[in-house]
């Protein structure tokens, strides 16, 4: 009987980020990517990884990591996975030379890194894997064949189809095409993010006569402009507009100074060292005659321009002869920040530009044309909509049904689920964790518990209790201590604390006289009447936090 192809999912399917999937055959294992997710109202919280557990408990049947791209949804996880197991990683060279620095950050050393190239045929574990070239907003994405008992299985990673990419390397639908027509295509997992979006995507080399007539409007200010740190391709086009107009081109913001490093090095990334310049420079160089490309565009409070904007960047200070540009949309979640950005910039001078003017940013996923494109070359005998929230794998599921495929060829999956390629068909047979682990800046995972209260704490304040009790007399020792921040108005404080020692009073006397001696569920009743106190009388929902001492 022909061995069946086991897809786990770990991450990825069901919001932007953590993308990372096992293929499994023949008891051996492939990981394909190993993204992290960035919190957006996680207190305390650096990164959110997949649960790795089930990978880590099948560690000696682990063959090796595909990874797509260099984005950090998809490569961010593994400093956190590799400090576990040690993998083999395939993927281009650019990508590979990101995730060196990464893991040389995290001081992780001795990993094996095979270079991928574009059209090549690596063998990995029980899969022979074919890479194909995508056109992403980072350089050298592939997509990748795997050849498996089952028939081909193609990934499509994150992808557009640009007529026209800066450097040329277009999504490679001929080759899919040739692979559709013999000996045919079993399964396709495909990009999702745009599926809900009409038309095409724009090409990303239409973005760079728009900076040239930014840098043409703006003669005599400052051009500040603030991109992902990944896009090498719209850094090159940043800094062919600066150099048609004789500026000097100042790079700033860690990711930023390491991504253009690096691209150069590879010769990604065409930059003079006669024109480029770094941010200690600044005090020695006409504003008139400086491009400054930096991160920050999506708001991050520690990146670049967020310190410009609050004055607090070392060597930059926004002026009223400095022009902003925010050469990217503001990502989903992201829009509060943003805007609060742009106000800041705006109140110390500086004119802004952004998407919402002109045309100075592209998405790098393709939309409803370019994905019914991908699967009219690739003819997939079945369809797992992938990379998305779960609007966008309902928009790419029905977009399949709308070009053809019957209901019972397209499977929806989400985070932890395990599907089963078989004689028959698709079919969902397990479930894994779909947890979120939550990272501190330590690299120490947080329960969520802790960061339930930091949220509780910060968002609706808390209120503290102490209680003294004496065991052997089954008595208060003192009246309970309680304080409060964030909860009620400060005016208020002393009256609320008296109204709530009283009810907490009442509470732990009742569940002495019942001979209660317990200090953690003393610490529940205290907390319970507590709670219903502050429930009634003020409707908030402060964290309450009893601290109880049985001496």
């Amino acid at each position: 009987m022909t061995n069946h192809v086991t897809i786990t999912f770990l991450g990825g399917l069901g919001q932007i980020g953590r993308n990372c999937a096992a293929l499994e055959s023949n008891g051996r294992i492939v990981i394909l990517d190993c993204g992290q997710l960035f919190p957006d109202d996680l207190p305390g919280v650096d990164a959110v990884l997949p649960d790795f557990s089930w990978l880590i408990e099948r560690a000696d049947r682990i063959d090796g990591c595909i990874v797509t791209h260099a984005h950090e949804d998809h490569i961010g996880g593994l400093p956190y996975l590799l400090r576990d197991m040690d993998v083999p990683i395939y993927g281009s060279k650019f990508t590979l030379g990101m995730i060196k620095g990464k893991l040389k950050f995290a001081n992780i050393t001795g990993t094996e890194m095979i270079e991928v190239k574009d059209h090549e045929h690596h063998k990995v574990g029980p899969f022979d894997c074919e890479f194909l070239p995508v056109t992403h907003s980072t350089p050298s994405g592939l997509m990748t064949v795997f050849t498996t008992d089952q028939g081909l299985i193609v990934h499509s990673s994150d992808f557009k189809l640009d007529p026209t990419p800066v450097d040329g390397r277009l999504t490679d639908l001929p080759r899919l095409r040739e692979l559709s027509a013999d000996p045919g295509i079993r399964l396709l997992l495909a990009d999702s993010t745009n599926a809900g979006a009409a038309g095409a995507s724009g090409s990303e080399s239409e973005i760079g006569p728009v900076m040239d007539q930014i840098f043409a409007d703006n003669h005599g200010k400052r051009i500040i402009v603030a991109a992902f740190s990944s896009h090498i391709h719209r850094v090159q086009q940043i800094a062919d507009a600066a150099k048609e107009t004789g500026r000097t081109l100042v790079v700033m913001g860690a990711s930023m100074v390491r991504n253009v490093t690096l691209a150069r090095e590879l010769g990604l990334l065409r930059v003079s060292d006669k024109m480029i310049a770094t941010a200690e420079d600044i005090d020695d160089l006409d504003p008139a005659t400086t491009c400054v490309v930096c991160t920050g565009s999506q708001g991050e409070p520690r990146a670049a321009l967020a310190l410009m904007a609050q004055g607090r960047h070392r060597y930059l200070k926004i002026t009223d002869h400095d022009t902003v540009v925010f050469s990217s949309h503001p990502i989903p979640g992201n829009e509060a920040a943003v805007s609060r950005l742009q106000n800041d910039l705006a109140r110390r001078g500086a004119r802004l530009v952004h998407s919402g003017q002109l045309n100075v940013h592209t998405s790098g996923h393709g939309k409803r044309e370019e994905l019914a494109a991908l699967h009219q070359a690739v003819d997939a005998e079945l369809f797992i909509p992938v990379h998305g929230e779960y609007a966008h794998l309902v928009s790419h599921h029905e977009l399949a049904l709308e070009l053809g495929m019957s209901p019972d060829r397209v499977l929806r999956c989400v985070d932890g689920d395990q599907v089963q390629l078989s004689e028959t068909g698709l079919k969902k047979v397990g479930q894994v964790s779909d947890q979120w682990i939550m990272m501190d800046e330590r690299g120490k995972a947080l329960s969520d518990e802790l960061v339930e209260e930091r949220r509780a704490v910060s968002g609706q304040g808390f209120v503290l209790i102490r209680v003294v009790v004496d065991g052997k007399k089954g008595v208060l020792v003192e009246p309970p201590f309680v304080t409060s921040r964030g909860w009620v108005e400060p005016g208020e404080r002393d009256d609320w604390s008296h109204e709530v020692a009283q009810e907490v009073t009442a509470a732990i006397v009742e569940a002495l006289e019942d001979g209660e001696r317990d200090a953690h569920k003393l610490g529940r009743k205290a907390r319970r009447a507590a709670g219903q106190l502050v429930g009634q009388r003020t409707g908030r929902r402060p964290s309450l936090v009893p601290v109880v001492e049985v001496r």
